[in-house]
């Protein structure tokens, strides 16, 4: 296939190619559901088919603010107290008021945010200093490339979630 432009530009082509296919994957795991199947646990696990949307729209948001503003756009994400671990969970979850729907729009939303900054960003290079965590080594830094790289993973690995809890749920298959 040929390709016009630079290579950074087909670069930036390929991952976002990549990123909306597996975002395809875990919509499509929703497909003809109601809010409360979309918010019923199906496994051992806490996940549910909403809320996993939810996470995926939090996933995105959180590091194109860090591509944006740096280590500081992750600042209130350190320790977690109790109160701060109730939060963490209900983005799991479909909440009271909340619907498949409405979680399905934000995720758009967030994804064209996503989309736009990769398309803008003046160089895939560019690193930042992640912040003091310890599921980061210290002194870390990403690349705006490796950060990209880590939202495709995080949406596939979910998809898979998806997939599974979909199928829990009432025998549909989305990848196979």
């Amino acid at each position: 296939m040929a390709t016009t432009g630079t290579a950074v530009d087909a670069e930036r082509a390929d991952l976002l190619a990549m990123l909306a296919k597996h975002r395809h994957f875990l919509r499509f795991t929703t497909r003809e559901l109601t809010d409360e199947q979309a918010g019923r646990r199906t496994t051992a696990s806490e996940l549910t088919l909403g809320g996993l949307i939810k996470h995926a729209t939090l996933v995105e948001r959180n590091w194109v603010d860090f591509l944006v503003h740096g280590p500081a756009a992750m600042a209130g994400s350190g320790a977690m107290t109790e109160e701060g671990f109730a939060a963490w969970r209900q983005q799991f979850q479909l909440l009271p008021g909340e619907t498949l729907a409405g979680a399905l729009a934000d995720y758009a939303s967030a994804a064209g945010a996503t989309d736009e900054l990769v398309r803008a960003l003046p160089d895939l290079n560019a690193a930042q200093p992640l912040p003091d965590r310890p599921w980061f080594q210290p002194g870390e830094r990403w690349s705006a490339r490796r950060v990209i790289l880590h939202v495709i993973t995080e949406t596939a690995q979910h998809s898979g979630h998806a997939d599974i809890i979909r199928e829990s749920l009432d025998g549909a298959k989305s990848m196979s």
